[in-house]
Formats: structure tokens, C-alpha cells, sequence
């Protein structure tokens, strides 16, 4: 999963291009720092004329939770946090209500969710899962519990889906959970469904991209390839997404497919960590690959010294791969372990163990695996190399 820090910090925040730099704290808060990239993008030049329309009317909730949901969109599409900062700040006058409306609520834990506040997303949702019974609450809740590794919960929560929605969307919210929890035929079963469905694009592209990254674990990698590329057809901007398909080619050596995948996306914190990680493989590309690394060294410091904890897993697979810093992955994976149980947590952790010969860390992986019945065929390969 993908979120920041306190997000009225990161409305202010600027990318540093030097990993030792000082922290620029701006003399007037009217000063411009930065301009969000509005004239590429008709979408964005739509928000800034919702964020007019709610500054002349601020407690209007449904001017703010349409800006709040567009601004939460941009940041899933571009990878861009700020535009979480701007969703917070449409809904700052129900932010801290727990008796707020239940469309505040579920943008709340939606953000919260985005910012691995995910204990405070939960109660946000159980507010809301108590007073509605919504199906929107329900599947944000079964995603929340199924990063925290609590399979059976989130899997009950689709169950609740069933009358609510689509049979693909039910199938895809237990595929996850299900396939995690050792459960063979969930992949057959999403599969299944994808294969006669007619449910709306994206929709299927989030489908897809699931089903590619079980079929990856299972090791069924024409499959998975298939899924990737068949999601990416619906929707070829998506940062997820992209980031799944990028693991996945370097998993299969394949570094040189991930450049054109990735290297258009160089602001997102996690798809600039891929295309390193690829241009590290590809002869020829030493310059362009010295750069990022340096690049992804500065993002990282000045990640924290916002205080940003989010991106543990990314800077974690920075120090392993990029950095030589194995004792400083290991302390990060851990750290990120503690909060997400993700197949990438897990990897990361195993890799990180391995590096460093920790016996504590190897017994969190074994021990995981075991109870989970979890099979990930590239992880058992990096754990069988010599």
C-alpha cells in the first residue's frame, strides 16, 4: 500500500535535490514553492476551480468530498502525495469530528488509510460500517485488515459484499486474503469470473492486477504477465499497478522491460526506487542510474526528517539493493513489518535477514509462512540461492 506524514506538511514539502541539505522553511506561508503540474492535465485544472468554489463555502460537505475524492484519485494516479494534503484539507472542518456524516468519515479513513494510520481508518470505518452497513466502508475495511495480515476478518467483510455489488468485485475483495491464507482456488475462481465478466474498466484493472500478482506468487508467470498486460490496456497510468508489473519483470530478470515501463514516472518515490533498481542491471546505464540513486538518497532523508514512515518498505529495498546498508534494512523492515503484512513486507524482511544473517528476522518470515500456508515461488527462489 501505498501514504505520509502530518499532510499540511507535505502541501508545503519540496522534492531536495541534495541528500544533505537543510530543511527550507519559507518566510511567508503566501510564498509559492512548488505548482502542481495543472496545464498537462485537464483533471487537475478541475481541482483548483473545486478548491475555489469550497474556499467561498468551506462547510459544504458535498463540495468538499467531491474535491476530496478528485484530489485522492490524483494522488493514486501520479504517486504525488500533496494531493492527499489537499483532500485533508477539503474535509479539515469534520477532521477531528467523530460524530462527522458518514461520506466524511469513510474520506477520512480513506486518507488515514493512505497515510498507514490504519487503526485510526478502522475506527472511521466501523463508524461508518455500524451506521450504513456501506459496501464502500466494507471493502476499504476488508483491504485495511488484510495488510495487518487478518485474513478471516477482511475475508467476512466480503462475504457482507455479496448483495451489495458486483460478483467480480466480491471475488477480487476474497481473492487477496484467501490466496495469502493458503487458500489454492482463489486464484481459479478470480480467474474465472475475469474471464466472464462485464463489469466497468476499472473495475477489471484492479482485478486484473491482482490476479497477476497471485498468479506471480503461484509462479504461473505467463499468466501473470497476461493479467499485467491486459490491466495495463484499461489502464496504463496507474502507479500500482505499474509498480506490481516492474517487480514482476525483475523477478524474472527482466530489468531491461521495466525502462519504459517506469521511466516516465521519475516523481513517484516507488516507481524512481524501480527504475534504479533496473538501470543497476543494465550495462550502459551507470550515469542515469548514479543519478537516481542519489535522487532516491535525498527523497529518503527528507522523508525523514518530515517524520515520514511510509515509504519503510521502499527505503528498506534502497539500502539492500542500492545503498549496501543491510543493517539498515533490516532495522526499516521490521520497522515496516510491525505496521503492514504484505507479500512485498515479507520479501523485504526475508531478503533483509538474509543479508544480515539475523536469526530473529528469519524466524518472523518462517513462522509467517508457516501459519499462513503462504507460497510465493520468487521468494522461495531467493531464499534457496546460495
Amino acid at each position: 500500500m501505498k501514504p505520509l506524514i502530518l499532510l499540511l506538511m507535505l502541501l508545503a514539502a519540496t522534492w531536495s535535490g541534495m541528500a544533505c541539505a537543510a530543511p527550507y522553511v519559507p518566510a511567508d506561508d503566501r510564498q509559492v514553492l512548488e505548482r502542481l503540474p495543472e496545464k498537462a492535465d485537464p483533471s487537475l485544472r478541475l481541482l483548483r476551480r473545486m478548491r475555489s468554489a469550497l474556499a467561498a463555502d468551506p462547510r459544504n460537505l458535498e463540495l468538499a468530498a467531491a474535491l476530496a475524492r478528485s484530489a485522492i484519485e490524483a494522488s493514486r494516479a501520479t504517486g504525488d502525495p500533496r494531493y492527499l494534503g489537499m483532500a485533508q484539507a477539503a474535509l479539515a472542518p469534520w477532521w477531528n469530528d467523530p460524530h462527522a456524516d458518514a461520506p466524511a468519515l469513510l474520506l477520512r479513513a480513506t486518507i488515514r488509510q493512505s497515510l498507514h494510520d490504519f487503526d485510526g481508518a478502522l475506527v472511521d470505518l466501523d463508524r461508518v460500517i455500524e451506521r450504513t452497513g456501506d459496501g464502500q466502508a466494507l471493502l476499504t475495511r476488508a483491504t485495511i485488515l488484510a495488510v495487518q495480515g487478518r485474513y478471516d476478518a477482511a475475508r467476512a467483510d466480503c462475504a457482507r459484499l455479496a448483495r451489495r455489488t458486483s460478483a467480480l468485485v466480491v471475488a477480487t475483495c476474497d481473492a487477496g486474503p484467501a490466496s495469502l491464507a493458503g487458500d489454492a482456488d482463489a486464484y481459479r475462481r478470480l480467474a474465472a469470473l475475469l474471464a466472464r465478466s462485464g463489469d466497468a474498466a476499472s473495475v477489471r484493472a484492479w482485478s486484473l492486477t491482482l490476479a497477476g500478482e497471485i498468479a506471480a506468487r503461484a509462479g504461473y508467470d505467463a499468466a501473470a504477465e497476461a493479467h499485467f498486460a491486459a490491466a495495463r490496456a484499461l489502464d496504463p497510468q496507474d502507479a500500482y499497478l505499474k509498480g506490481a508489473y516492474a517487480d514482476f519483470l525483475l523477478d524474472c530478470g527482466r530489468p531491461r522491460d521495466v525502462l519504459p515501463l517506469v521511466d516516465h514516472d521519475v516523481r513517484n518515490d516507488a516507481l524512481l526506487l524501480r527504475l534504479a533498481l533496473a538501470e543497476r542491471a543494465v550495462a550502459g546505464l551507470e550515469s542515469s542510474y548514479a543519478e537516481h540513486a542519489a535522487e532516491l538518497a535525498a527523497r529518503f532523508d527528507a522523508a525523514r526528517r518530515r517524520g515520514d514512515v511510509v515509504h519503510r518498505r521502499e527505503e528498506a529495498r534502497y539500502r539492500l539493493a542500492i545503498a549496501g546498508d543491510p543493517a539498515g534494512a533490516l532495522a526499516l523492515a521490521k520497522a515496516n513489518w510491525a505496521v503492514q503484512r504484505e507479500p512485498a513486507d515479507l520479501r523485504v524482511l526475508a531478503d533483509a535477514a538474509r543479508a544480515t544473517q539475523d536469526a530473529s528476522a528469519q524466524k518472523i518470515v518462517d513462522d509467517w509462512l508457516s501459519s499462513n500456508a503462504l507460497h510465493d515461488a520468487h521468494l522461495a527462489l531467493a531464499r534457496s540461492a546460495p
